[in-house]
């Protein structure tokens, strides 16, 4: 059986960021241990871990820091996979309540601060658990 999207010059983007978050040692390759670790935390992981997992996914560069190009970058390629082409700012969460320090980024601790409060964020999550 093949699966494909009905958008798949689209999901290309978004597969490049998971790509990017699964490869932790930025080897530009994904061991059957790193697809496994990455498929455990987002399934089965606490919520701190999942969030910590989603911080690398926006983290484009992993320079320990979300700016506001990364985040609209990877909210960008989630809409354009949804097939929801439209302006990506309308789409983006509002970085500025992530931000806490008003400093221009996010830090992990910040986005951690802010999700594990946001009730439709822990229920994106909550999704996953009781699948198995």
């Amino acid at each position: 059986m093949i699966l494909t999207c009905s958008h798949d010059e689209d999901s290309s983007h978004y597969a490049h960021y998971v790509f990017a978050a699964l490869d932790q040692e930025q080897s530009g390759t994904i061991t059957f241990r790193d697809f496994m670790l990455g498929l455990s935390i987002v399934m089965k992981g606490t919520l701190q871990e999942r969030l910590r997992w989603a911080f690398s996914l926006y983290d484009v560069n992993h320079d320990g820091y979300i700016t506001k190009a990364e985040m609209l970058a990877v909210t960008s390629a989630i809409y354009n996979l949804l097939g929801d082409s439209g302006n990506a700012a309308d789409h983006c969460p509002q970085s500025h309540k992530l931000d806490l320090n008003n400093d221009g980024v996010i830090t992990i601790d910040e986005f951690i601060n802010y999700c594990s409060k946001d009730e439709n964020i822990c229920n994106s999550f909550a999704i996953f658990d009781d699948l198995w």
